[in-house]
């Protein structure tokens, strides 16, 4: 919603001012010069200009380090074994650019020791500076013929033509006037003998560099002239404000010596552009604040300096306001517009605080494309239909450390996108103003007094996600897609594994702003050399042992489905978050609503929050809702129909078929013929097909209404602002305990989870978690679940350094619960069932944990749903991966 221009200057040019060219030049025994300072930007290309013999190699050596001076005859070296051998010049100086752009893509202050007396030369290595967005300057060694020329026959490795020093000088004359025009930002001229021997290099910090305040800062989105909304927001963040003679805020000052620091866009739109100049520039000016450029506050600089500008966008507005001003006042403005820095790096390099926001690349560095940037932004080329330019999305691509904190296009809701934030809330259009506390991460908002402004684009859409910049796309999850996660990396998505689970969450899901959450598949624990035995705990509690955890829970596995439940305080809560009001919701693991009566859900979702309310865990954890992870009973509440169509098939068939088998058996047995063998194995049959059907009638039972359903929490995945999913497993169950406590005792729908807490690297403790094991599957239970008690852990690879993740959790299921799994006489082929492959589950488990840490981690930092949609999508992606069902 701003218009482009062209952008200033970073920075002034400081050069000197050349002699006469007709001044002759001392030629032996010069004056004393006094001392000369030489300010040199810390990131920068210094380029020495001289003739052979005016000494720049011995000024690179006194002024910087060896590692910042690449020179020509070394890299003529390089490539000829002779640094005299001028027939290798063409390929040393390709050598000696690379060098110099690689020192500058790192950030080097570099420096460039060659005569550069041609301006073709010159020219090269301007265009490398501004291609890395550094600094050129020009260091020029004004030094006599006669001296370069002496100096060159004293040395005994180089003999120079005679014509080569006039002419190397004539050149150097003719561009001593010229080195500002060709994009040397500092030009600094030393003559003669005596001004060189008494240069002193000083580096200075570049502009933007503020690296050494850290805070802590309010940052404070576009204000456009909302000088009330202003007041009150800063009151708010706990300043307090001080006032002229007339009543007008001058300055304001937090007691605890906070900074607040503006994005820009102060003017333009609203309704007193001077009363923000006023308060904002005696911030500035009392140490009590900083300040960026808006692209407003660079166009309404160029209007009053009498630049021909188009006036639009709320410029007429300032304009007008401001001619009712003083000139001494319109003069500061015009002084403190000029001078504000495009961007500002804060707190070590970890906040970033500009306009239009900036790619990582550019942090820290100044040219005209650095500027541009942070005023503008960066567009498609494209129009909107409201005529607007389109944004290249350049936050959704940004992976950098440093939090970068900008205004620039009006958000309705401000949230977190890689670690970079908008705060323009659209104030001026009847939005709020938002600020950002730094470190806290806290955002603090007030709203609007008024629509000041009517927006082109609407501030608010129906669409969903749209309330927080713009809403689910379905370019967001469609082909093949790479997903960034912080414990995993990269995460792949095939587009034929994103096509299936587009169609599952077109057709079937619940509205994806509420999914917040898909859990992991599990890996089973490694096979059992035991006998009967496909699974067992020794391999599980030796598994990771060997991955160095010490202490792992088992938690008993439930007779029924995995459930995630996303339950609201109240209906605000959910809806401020997740922009659907409601209690909440119960989804499967491929994100299909659990139950399909709604009535029968809100009322398991009521049980929960009264269960919760009662438990205090809304209170304790700050927030409105809460997302728990969670087993819900009986198995055919969500199964009937697998059920009914698979395993009551296979008893029933069994039942009636084996038996009447036997009967023949048994007949034929009578007369005589030796079918022993046979019979025995039929007999086992009928056995294997009865325990199959026992085994799964156990996960079954009627129920009615909220009567005979059980829910099973075991995580507390997330609250407001918080993954709670990284804490240890022992808090999880202390909270949990509770909420089932607080259970209506006469009618319980929440039920406990059993654990048992093993040291892996204790033989008793081992064998109790055997034990109790081989209690829970010996009564008909399917098994536990082993994770390590400290939640989230990552293998040592030694030195401090992280290595991979070790699974969260491995299954550890009972011989009769696989008989379901693998079928009725499963046991008599342990010998194949154990060659079953693994590690593709493993790897599976492990991408999907990842990403369900990764959304979680998004949903905590505030960022839009889209974004924490991502990585949700992805896990039911992967679920269509070619994996055994089985394991």
């Amino acid at each position: 919603m701003s218009d482009e221009a062209t952008p200033t200057a970073e920075q002034p040019v400081l050069a000197d001012q050349p002699a006469p060219a007709e001044r002759p030049a001392p030629a032996e025994h010069p004056a004393p010069a006094e001392p000369r300072r030489l300010p040199v930007t810390d990131v920068s290309l210094v380029v020495l200009i001289g003739t052979s013999g005016a000494g720049k190699s011995t000024f690179a050596r006194r002024h910087f380090l060896p590692t910042q001076v690449i020179s020509s005859d070394f890299c003529r070296g390089l490539v000829a074994d002779d640094e005299n051998d001028q027939s290798a010049s063409a390929e040393a100086f390709d050598v000696l650019h690379y060098i110099v752009g690689k020192r500058l893509a790192a950030g080097r202050l570099t420096v460039v020791d060659a005569t550069n007396v041609q301006p073709e030369a010159r020219r090269q290595l301007v265009r490398i500076a501004r291609d890395h967005d550094v600094l050129p300057i020009a260091i020029v060694l004004d030094v006599p013929p006669g001296v370069c020329a002496e100096r060159n026959r004293s040395r005994p490795d180089r003999q120079l033509p005679a014509h080569v020093i006039p002419r190397q000088n004539r050149e150097l004359r003719r561009s001593l006037r010229g080195l500002e025009r060709e994009g040397f930002r500092k030009v600094h001229i030393l003559r003669g003998e005596a001004e060189v021997a008494a240069a002193e290099v000083e580096l200075e910090k570049r502009y933007n560099d503020l690296r050494h305040l850290t805070g802590p800062f309010d940052v404070v989105g576009d204000i456009h002239g909302c000088r009330a909304e202003l007041e009150t927001l800063l009151t708010r963040l706990g300043y307090t404000l001080t006032r002229d003679a007339e009543g007008r805020p001058v300055d304001a000052a937090h007691p605890e010596g906070r900074t607040a620091v503006f994005v820009g866009d102060l003017v333009d739109r609203g309704p007193d552009t001077p009363g923000v100049l006023r308060l904002v520039m005696g911030m500035v000016a009392a140490g009590h604040a900083l300040c960026v450029p808006g692209n407003h506050e660079n166009k309404l600089g160029r209007a009053m300096d009498g630049k021909k500008v188009t006036v639009s966008h709320g410029l007429q507005e300032s304009l007008d306001q401001l001619a009712d001003e003083s000139e001494e006042f319109k003069a500061e403005v015009r002084a403190f517009m000029r001078g504000l820095v495009s961007h500002y790096l804060l707190d070590g390099g970890a906040l970033v605080v500009c306009h239009a926001g900036l790619p990582e690349k550019y942090h820290g560095r100044a040219s005209g494309r650095v500027r541009s940037h942070a005023l503008y932004g960066e567009t498609t080329g494209e129009t909107d239909e409201y005529g607007l330019p389109v944004r290249y999305p350049w936050a959704e691509e940004y992976r950098g450390r440093a939090l970068v904190v900008y205004g620039h296009t009006p958000v309705p809701t401000a949230s977190f996108v890689n670690n970079t934030i908008c705060l323009d809330t659209g104030c001026v259009f009847g939005g709020s103003l938002t600020a950002l506390r730094y470190p806290e991460r806290e955002l603090v908002s007030v709203d609007a007094e008024r629509e000041w402004y009517a927006p082109v684009r609407p501030m608010h859409t129906d669409a969903p996600g749209a309330r927080e910049g713009r809403p689910l796309d379905l370019a967001d999850v469609a082909g093949r897609r790479i997903v960034e996660t912080a414990l995993h990396g990269r995460v792949a998505v095939r587009e034929e594994n994103a096509a299936a689970a587009l169609e599952v969450m077109s057709r079937f899901a619940l509205d994806p702003r509420l999914l917040a959450y898909l859990p992991p598949t599990m890996a089973p624990t490694a096979t059992s050399r035991r006998d009967g035995c496909l699974e067992h705990p020794e391999e599980a509690f030796a598994g990771y042992r060997a991955d160095g955890v010490r202490h792992v829970v088992c938690e008993e596995k439930h007779m029924g489905s995995r459930a995630v439940v996303l339950v609201a305080r109240d209906e605000a809560a959910l809806e401020k978050r997740f922009g659907v009001a409601g209690p909440g919701a119960v989804w499967t693991r491929t994100g299909r609503a659990f139950l399909a009566d709604d009535g029968l859900t809100a009322a398991v979702l009521g049980r929960v929050r009264e269960a919760a309310e009662r438990a205090g865990l809304f209170e304790e954890l700050g927030t409105g809702w809460l997302l728990l992870d969670a087993e819900l009973m009986p198995w055919s509440l969500k199964a009937v129909d697998l059920l009914r169509r698979q395993y009551a098939a296979v008893g029933a068939a069994a039942g009636a078929a084996l038996p009447e088998v036997l009967s023949a058996l048994e007949r034929a047995a009578g007369r005589g013929l030796d079918l022993a063998d046979l019979t025995a194995r039929q007999r086992q049959r009928a056995a294997d097909a009865q325990a199959f059907t026992e085994a799964y009638r156990r996960y079954c039972w009627p129920t009615e209404g909220l009567s005979g359903i059980r829910l099973a929490p075991f995580q507390v995945l997330a609250a407001e602002g918080a993954n709670l999913a990284v804490r240890p497993h022992d808090e999880h169950l202390a909270w949990i305990d509770r909420l089932v406590a607080a259970d209506d005792a006469d009618a319980p729908v929440l039920h406990r989870t059993g654990r048992l807490v093993v040291d892996t690297e204790d033989e008793a403790s081992v064998a109790a978690g055997i034990a109790w094991w081989e209690e829970l599957t010996g009564a008909g239970g399917e098994g536990m679940v082993v994770k390590p008690l400290a939640s989230l852990v990552r293998t040592d690879r030694g030195e401090g350094r992280p290595g991979g993740l070790v699974q969260p959790g491995v299954k550890v299921r009972g011989r009769e619960y696989l008989r379901i799994i693998y079928g009725p006489d499963y046991t008599g082929h342990l010998d194949q069932l154990r060659q079953r492959a693994l590690g593709h589950k493993r790897s599976l488990a492990l991408r999907e944990y990842a990403l369900g840490l990764e959304a979680l981690d998004r949903l905590a930092a505030g960022e839009p749903l889209w974004r924490v949609h991502e990585p949700v999508f992805a896990v039911l992606a992967l679920e269509s991966e070619p994996v055994d069902p089985r394991l």
